[in-house]
């Protein structure tokens, strides 16, 4: 399905799901749905138990790293991971990075832990481990050496990053022909959404729930005009690929818009008109015209606030109220001149967006104790929050601790012996603290537990 902006992407792949268990083609557990964002995922589940007195919970929708995820608790012991295994956001996997780099004596400014977090990530994006990698320079050479003992770490401490996910269930039914033929026997029908942001690996994960060669009920939806995450691996080629390997006898497209009027559709047509490779289609809607669509150059960003701000201040003369007023723009660097425009004019506004819940410090150290209990070796977790709130535990005594366990091989946590003086008495109430935590809370529940 080639689907516009605003032709319902999500309800048609929602319908077809609703409609292939109500014919009884397919049962709840036959269904494999991917899509890229919790949000989507979250809408089809709805939408599916207001369609059908069918009890969603147990199916497999949900986004790729969500389902990776299920399939690996479900089989960690032979993906080789604890069954406790804990996941690395992006900010930890940087400090994790960096911990690598640290202990690899390596100049910082050279090599960037973010920019070396953001090789191994597109590494593992094209399917890649260090030694599928030829390196066309040295600089690309000591970054295969990081990424190899980043791996390391992350095994020893029982962690995956997000890429890690979707690789080791990938090699995890590449490699293991039982468990594959497990899952296609399973799974008659995969449907997968925004078809046009999967990238190599991605790709290459479907291909082995529902191979071409296999007859199956493969259904991708997607919108190539829509495609604008190849800066994080994303490749638009997927859906030729897919339409010349499966075959694909017909491809319908949906061009009607319900959501723009013919205004704003005509002046997005007329730009994308000049993409190259398009797939082609062309948006129309019954709306109406709509407003003109207006264009405004301004000198500075202060005569674009201003400019902003009186258009605003007009549409509220005219009736319009303030809560129907949305402000965008392209990135958080640009609201500090808005607000103080708006600020300035004495007019009320709310800024959405900024920090999401789990990127608070306070969340991520809340977090970090709960891994530690769960698994006091998470070293990640352990540099978070070891001297948080404050324990007299500084950066030298950290550094002593670390030189330990890169020496013994062992986590942070079980090398807090090898350190002597007051921060090592302050790590050992540390320990203390993390064992007393685990004995109270052994045998219960995460929800137990928070409570």
């Amino acid at each position: 399905i080639l689907a516009g902006a605003g032709s319902g992407k999500t309800r048609v792949l929602t319908t077809r799901i609703a409609w292939l268990l109500s014919t009884g083609q397919v049962s709840p557990g036959g269904v494999l749905a991917v899509t890229f964002t919790n949000k989507a995922a979250k809408e089809m589940l709805t939408r599916l138990t207001s369609m059908l007195p069918v009890n969603v919970r147990g199916m497999w929708i949900g986004t790729f790293h969500g389902l990776c995820n299920r399939f690996l608790r479900a089989h960690w012991k032979i993906a080789g991971l604890p069954q406790g295994f804990q996941i690395l956001d992006a900010s930890d996997q940087v400090a994790a990075v960096k911990r690598v780099v640290k202990a690899m004596a390596l100049d910082e400014e050279r090599y960037p832990p973010k920019q070396a977090a953001y090789f191994i990530s597109g590494s593992k994006e094209e399917g890649l481990r260090p030694h599928d990698i030829a390196p066309p320079d040295p600089h690309t050479a000591k970054l295969i050496e990081v990424y190899a003992a980043y791996e390391a770490q992350c095994q020893r401490e029982g962690v995956v990053d997000f890429g890690e996910l979707m690789l080791r269930c990938y090699e995890l039914m590449r490699d293991n022909e039982a468990v594959r033929e497990h899952y296609r026997r399973r799974f008659a029908h995969v449907l997968v959404d925004e078809f046009q942001d999967t990238n190599k690996l991605q790709y290459k994960w479907l291909q082995m729930f529902a191979p071409p060669s296999m007859p199956k009920g493969v259904f991708a939806v997607g919108d190539d005009d829509q495609s604008i995450y190849a800066f994080r691996g994303a490749q638009v080629g997927n859906m030729a690929d897919f339409e010349r390997e499966y075959r694909v006898p017909q491809v319908i497209k949906l061009e009607q818009n319900y959501r723009s009027y013919a205004h704003i559709l005509d002046a997005a047509n007329a730009l994308i008109a000049h993409n190259s490779k398009r797939l082609g289609k062309n948006l129309r809607t019954d709306a109406g015209s709509g407003e003109p669509v207006r264009v405004f150059e301004a000198t500075s960003d202060y005569g674009e606030a201003q400019w902003l701000l009186d258009e605003a201040q007009q549409l509220h003369r005219g009736g319009t109220a303030r809560s129907q007023v949305a402000i965008l723009y392209r990135s958080n660097a640009q609201s500090r001149v808005l607000e103080s425009a708006l600020f300035n004019a004495g007019i009320p506004y709310r800024v959405y967006g900024g920090l999401r819940f789990f990127e608070r410090a306070e969340v991520k150290h809340a977090l970090a104790y709960l891994r530690l209990i769960e698994n006091p070796n998470d070293d990640t977790s352990y540099l978070r929050v070891v001297n948080f709130p404050t324990r007299g535990i500084g950066a030298r005594t950290i550094e002593l601790l670390q030189d330990a366990g890169r020496a013994s091989g062992r986590s942070l946590y079980q090398s807090v012996g090898s350190v002597s003086g007051k921060g090592g008495s302050n790590l050992v109430g540390f320990n203390a603290l993390i064992e007393g935590l685990r004995d109270d809370t052994r045998g219960d529940t995460l929800r137990q537990i928070i409570e």
